[in-house]
């Protein structure tokens, strides 16, 4: 099976406000990737958000890109739904219980973001190449930088956190990917319909404000390779 990238809604909607969406139509059709999102993703990025005015047009982008099946939902892959809701609600349990500290498990992701973890652990049990594009930080750092994630902690709470290690070993089987990394890819396949290091530069701030955990400096080290 070709390789496939689960998306959170994290990524479409930092992709759909930074004007990017054509860029990721144009990344599926020229690429031999599925492109997935959960059931309870569809409702973070379009159900729920074609019911406020305010976020109306954005959804409408992002459901066009359903439409057209550049995004595909679970069942395109045989997935069933009710399983991956109940498996979903295990993980959220074991990600919302692998940090503790002032006095109370510290919750670390939602309900979206754990379903498209699902669909990865299915995918990595059947040894299918899959990565989760996530723009949030928290859900990447439980499973790439733990330590990380819990000096932050610490930090912001201003309390002692403990991590649970058997748990925090779950969740380093997971790959993730930001907009940031596809829009560089878009950018070397001559996708990006701005040219130049400078206007890949100013793509990358936009998608950072629009709610892509990047750094400054990582903008520039992507602006170097460029």
């Amino acid at each position: 099976m070709n390789p496939i990238i689960i998306f959170d809604a994290s990524t479409l909607i930092s992709l759909s406000m930074a004007g990017l969406l054509p860029e990721l139509r144009e990344l599926k059709r020229k690429s031999k990737v599925k492109f997935i999102i959960t059931q309870k993703v569809k409702e973070e990025a379009i159900d729920t958000p074609l019911k406020i005015k305010r976020f109306q047009l954005e959804a409408l982008k992002i459901k066009e890109l359903l439409d057209e099946k550049i995004l595909e939902l679970p069942i395109s892959l045989g997935l069933d739904d009710k399983l991956i809701r109940a498996k979903a609600i295990e993980i959220l349990d074991m990600a919302n219980t692998t940090i503790y500290g002032a006095d109370k498990d510290i919750h670390l992701i939602d309900l979206g973001e754990a379903s498209a973890l699902v669909i990865s652990k299915m995918l990595n049990d059947k040894k299918i190449k899959n990565v989760v594009a996530i723009d949030e930080r928290t859900t990447r750092s439980l499973a790439e930088t733990p330590n990380e994630l819990k000096k932050y902690l610490e930090t912001k709470l201003h309390a002692k956190m403990i991590v649970k290690q058997e748990k925090v070993d779950f969740f380093k089987q997971f790959k993730f990917i930001r907009s940031s990394e596809l829009i560089y890819v878009a950018y070397k396949k001559g996708i990006l319909r701005l040219k130049g290091p400078e206007n890949l530069s100013a793509v990358l701030y936009a998608l950072k404000y629009k709610g892509c955990a990047i750094s400054g400096k990582e903008i520039q080290e992507i602006k170097n390779l460029a």
